[in-house]
């Protein structure tokens, strides 16, 4: 009997989720979203070369405003383009770099173009999912003030790097006639880059860093 009664409950607030209403964004219709993210790196970096084999690197998350603009092809099918910029810092893990800390800091601009598929453009809750490319710019590489006390004067860059999206999401309008959604996002990037250290004191160093980031977003959209 609990059993029969939690299956028609959960029947009822799934029939009211994707109650049928008019389609939020239609064909033809622009999306603008605003929201807040964090760019949490799930990856870590290989062996410093060549001075310290045994030794590797971390990545800090950042966080950011992040502008979205999403063109509907379809009332299913839609096109977004992200554009953000992020701080992050390598930190040593290990042994000399570890006794550091610090070793450098950069912004990465990751634009983000992504093809989305919305199952139920016509219901309460709207999910998505998306697939795409990506292109990070790092930018303004500085060493650390720790890594430079020890070593010296260093030089640093980092190379871009192009990889694949993968994207999940919902969106959920405030209202039947209203313009305006809320709206959480997931992403997975690939993102891979090779950083490279130049001290005067010691050979030049390089360490592939495999950032891979989770970018969780949460904000307002506001169809036109």
């Amino acid at each position: 009997m609990r059993f029969a009664t939690c299956r028609n409950t959960a029947t009822a607030v799934a029939a009211i989720l994707l109650a049928g209403s008019p389609a939020f964004a239609e064909g033809g219709d622009w999306i603008v979203r605003g929201r807040g993210i964090a760019v949490d790196p799930s990856g870590g970096g290989d062996s410093i070369q060549p001075t310290f084999p045994t030794e590797g690197v971390s990545v800090t998350t950042g966080y950011a405003p992040e502008l979205d603009v999403t063109y509907m092809v379809t009332n299913n099918i839609g096109l977004e383009l992200i554009a953000a910029t992020t701080k992050h810092a390598a930190t040593g893990q290990t042994g000399t770099t570890g006794s550091i800390g610090r070793l450098l800091s950069t912004w990465a601009l990751p634009p983000t173009l992504t093809l989305q598929y919305h199952f139920a453009p016509d219901a309460v809750v709207r999910p998505y999912v998306g697939v795409g490319l990506n292109y990070t710019i790092f930018y303004n590489s500085r060493p650390s003030s720790q890594l430079e006390a020890a070593v010296g004067d260093t030089r640093v860059s980092l190379s871009d790097s192009f990889g694949y999206a993968l994207q999940g999401g919902l969106d959920i309008p405030f209202g039947q006639n209203s313009n305006w959604l809320f709206n959480l996002d997931f992403k997975y990037i690939d993102m891979d880059t090779t950083a490279r250290l130049r001290p005067l004191a010691i050979p030049s160093q390089s360490v592939r860093v495999n950032i891979d980031p989770l970018v969780i977003g949460v904000g307002i959209g506001y169809r036109f």
